[in-house]
């Protein structure tokens, strides 16, 4: 398998450059040059054996010209004691939970493949920098999927004041080789920082710099995994012969690129809802056919907040630029704050179930999208949206005891430095890693 640029694609590149590049030289994202076929007997077959079974058959259909089936085994054996959900609220609702790994967040599935697989790439001995910028679930994620790697330094951009208090502490709290970096913006600034430090190609090969955004090929293609599994268990639990309408939270768009690759792979989907807060790029553009990239604004849903999500270069790739098909196979859907504090509480009085806001983003989503059966992403453990729940419920419906591992971080002392808003100084500290 080779990758190639969404803007240049005449250049294939092998698996290590790809990963090490993580944005490609002419700005653009990675993609595969081609997309391998699933047989979905196969994929019934493995999903109800375990998920790491299916997984390890998925990645082996993009990776196993580089790595052996050993080797893939290995990494995804060491990233995943865990694995998805399906959640039955009522009859005909469903919400697959992904926010089951270790950082309470669906971006485990992606992180901690990635923390697996660079431990097996970077056979040269050289030190790396991961350079990521987060929205949230993210950093948290890439710190736990990269914490005590061999070889490799993680630096986390977020911006200050706009995560919420217990994604900051999972950020912050590591030590080691995670160095979180607080910036005075918002995450389009973090965004913007650090694929200016990427465009200088030069400057990151020279340091060993590259991403775990979602951006990398590494982090994107293991979350279409689980749109499979997902697939089986919804079929298992529905006894539906029916393709679904699966509702995705959406911010900066790796999650619903990655369920249209799983789409291009085979997997049966009626239709993906893009599924954002007031940050409404994309559902405007399919409504409009108008890309509108803009800041973006605070919300409820702060994962969320991106205004100009990078995966939409892999949106248009993925659809071959035509924007027709791109809106037969993907609706969007926006939601206000009050409308996503009204569905946390109502997902509580109905059923008695507790929604993080971005998950109650997908849960409005599914209930408007008038396309037929299926289910939404929950993206992340509500515990970690603690102060937004209290506003959302009733008095006492919100557990006063949070789950052991995140109670401890939020006892353990910060650590983080502080960072303007600017490229240029961004390098500057990279250089003195």
């Amino acid at each position: 398998m080779k990758y190639i640029s969404t803007r240049t694609p005449q250049k294939a590149y092998n698996l290590r450059e790809t990963a090490f590049l993580g944005l490609a030289p002419d700005g653009g994202l990675f993609i595969p040059e081609c997309i391998p076929q699933v047989s979905l007997d196969v994929v019934r077959a493995l999903s109800a054996d375990s998920y790491n079974a299916l997984a390890i058959y998925l990645a082996e259909l993009f990776f196993g010209g580089e790595l052996s089936p050993g080797q893939i085994e290995q990494a995804i054996d060491r990233a995943y004691g865990f694995s998805p959900r399906l959640a039955t609220l009522a009859e005909g609702l469903h919400t697959l939970e992904l926010f089951h790994g270790p950082t309470f967040a669906f971006k485990d599935f992606g992180a901690r493949f990635m923390g697996a697989l660079f431990g097996l790439l970077n056979d040269t001995g050289r030190e790396l920098v991961i350079l990521t910028a987060t929205s949230g679930d993210t950093g948290s994620a890439v710190a736990g999927g990269f914490y005590g790697v061999p070889g490799v330094k993680v630096v986390l951009l977020y911006p200050a004041g706009r995560v919420s208090p217990l994604q900051e502490s999972q950020m912050t709290t590591l030590g080691g080789n995670i160095f979180p970096l607080q910036v005075d913006g918002s995450f389009d600034d973090c965004q913007r920082m650090a694929k200016a430090v990427f465009s200088d190609t030069a400057f990151c090969r020279e340091r060993g710099i590259t991403s775990a955004n979602s951006i990398n090929i590494l982090r994107w293609i293991p979350q279409s995994f689980y749109y499979f599994y997902g697939w089986h268990l919804w079929r298992q639990a529905t006894d539906s012969k029916e393709a679904p309408v699966i509702a995705v939270p959406s911010g900066n768009y790796g999650n619903l690129s990655a369920g249209m690759l799983a789409v291009r792979m085979g997997l049966p989907v009626k239709r993906l809802v893009a599924a954002s807060n007031a940050n409404d790029v994309i559902p405007e553009f399919l409504r409009t056919g108008d890309f509108r990239p803009r800041e973006s604004v605070r919300t409820v849903a702060n994962a969320m907040d991106v205004g100009n999500p990078s995966n939409f270069e892999r949106m248009m790739a993925l659809c071959g630029a035509d924007f027709h098909r791109l809106w037969s196979g993907v609706g969007g859907f926006s939601a206000s704050d009050d409308e996503i504090r009204r569905a946390i509480g109502e997902i509580w009085k109905m059923y008695g179930y507790l929604s993080d806001p971005h998950s109650a983003v997908g849960y409005l989503a599914m209930k408007s999208s008038g396309m037929g059966k299926g289910f939404w992403l929950s993206t992340a453990h509500e515990a970690k949206f603690r102060e937004v729940l209290q506003e959302s419920l009733p008095a006492g419906a919100m557990p006063q005891e949070l789950p052991p591992a995140l109670a401890e971080r939020l006892r353990l002392p910060r650590k983080y430095g502080e960072a303007a808003a600017d490229a240029g100084s961004l390098k500057e500290y990279l250089t003195t890693l």
